[in-house]
């Protein structure tokens, strides 16, 4: 036997079975049933091919000297513009007031409606220089001022602004982005930008102030698809008591690898909270606190797509093993059709 014979003597494949040779009742419905899967399975498995996976990975953060941008948008109810203050606070002993990045108020009615805007000015930071001194010595010397030469105008107009916007209900509006060193510290939305004195004018005791917030967006960057921040959409409405809200952030380094091979910085952070009450006599102003730390751990989080060999080989296994599994079916069906019809005929004979 030549090679040309020995090769046409291998069947590769078996001789199709003498159910598959013939036209069956059954072999119509077997067919569009298993045409109905291969497209369902056809879809399902390009589906998975285009659809893109995220895979993470850690290592130790080594970027340097440069800034943690802060996303904040939240909403004080029951405190007016004209007296909120956003400082800023780290680890090297920097102290800024009514930070030089972009944030902005928000005036707001007693129904949360906007009625007017204005950029975050020095308004109460010229007072601020009052804090680094003791307190017990500021209330001794403001004193002195207050009885020999009283509040300057500019003073007593604020107070009867702000005095009318309680009465009436006003709430502020504070968002922006806050641009700080990226080493550990704080900042805080608060009263504390005011004169201790004109504080007291205004609110008489620190029990009366309220600090009741809604956070709407809190980031430590800018957003990649998937980020969970755990403050966004939190509120915390005091009733009859006040306080010192503070939240503890750990902040994660991330950065974010689109398939595209462009690179996203950004953070993630997990947050603990507490609340510490105020009770009569205190001296200690209430404010909303954010005390942030930063991971040595940094996440790395990469866009993937299945490799086209991978489609390729899924599809193949999908496709044949419908085909050979309706095979069977049509099979079993044409011999129970079979047997059924030699039963009834042989009845008939007899």
């Amino acid at each position: 036997m030549g090679v040309k014979q020995a090769l046409r003597a291998i069947h590769a494949f078996p001789r199709a079975e003498e159910h598959l040779l013939q036209k069956t009742k059954s072999g119509a419905f077997v067919s569009v049933v298993g045409l109905l899967i291969m497209v369902t399975l056809f879809l399902h498995e390009l589906s998975y091919y285009l659809n893109i996976y995220t895979v993470h990975q850690m290592a130790v953060d080594l970027r340097r000297g440069e800034n943690l941008p802060i996303h904040i948008n939240m909403t004080f109810p029951s405190l007016p513009c004209d007296v909120l203050s956003v400082d800023a606070i780290d680890m090297s002993g920097k102290h800024e007031v009514d930070l030089d990045t972009n944030i902005w108020k928000l005036r707001l009615n007693s129904d949360g409606h906007i009625t007017g805007t204005e950029y975050l000015s020095d308004l109460v930071e010229k007072e601020h220089e009052a804090h680094k001194h003791d307190v017990h010595k500021e209330h001794h010397e403001d004193s002195d001022k207050i009885h020999l030469q009283g509040i300057d105008e500019e003073s007593e107009n604020m107070i009867k602004k702000v005095k009318k916007a309680l009465a009436s209900g006003e709430g502020c509006r504070v968002y922006g982005v806050l641009d700080v060193q990226r080493v550990a510290g704080n900042f805080h939305i608060s009263i504390h930008g005011l004169n201790i004195f004109v504080a007291q004018m205004i609110f008489e005791k620190p029990t009366h102030v309220n600090v009741s917030h809604i956070i709407h967006d809190l980031s430590f960057g800018p957003k990649y698809p998937g980020i969970h921040n755990p403050l966004d959409r939190t509120s915390r409405i005091l009733q009859g008591a006040s306080g010192a809200f503070k939240y503890y952030i750990k902040v994660v380094p991330t950065e974010y690898r689109y398939i595209s091979k462009e690179v996203l910085p950004t953070n993630q952070f997990s947050v603990t909270e507490y609340f510490s009450p105020i009770h009569e006599f205190e001296r200690t102003w209430p404010a909303v606190y954010f005390l942030y730390d930063l991971s040595p751990i940094t996440v790395t989080i990469r866009e993937e797509r299945r490799s086209f060999l991978h489609f390729i080989t899924r599809l193949c296994a999908v496709l044949g093993g419908t085909f050979a599994l309706t095979g069977m079916l049509d099979g079993w069906m044409f011999k129970l059709l079979e047997a059924v019809t030699k039963k009834n005929s042989r009845t008939i004979v007899r």
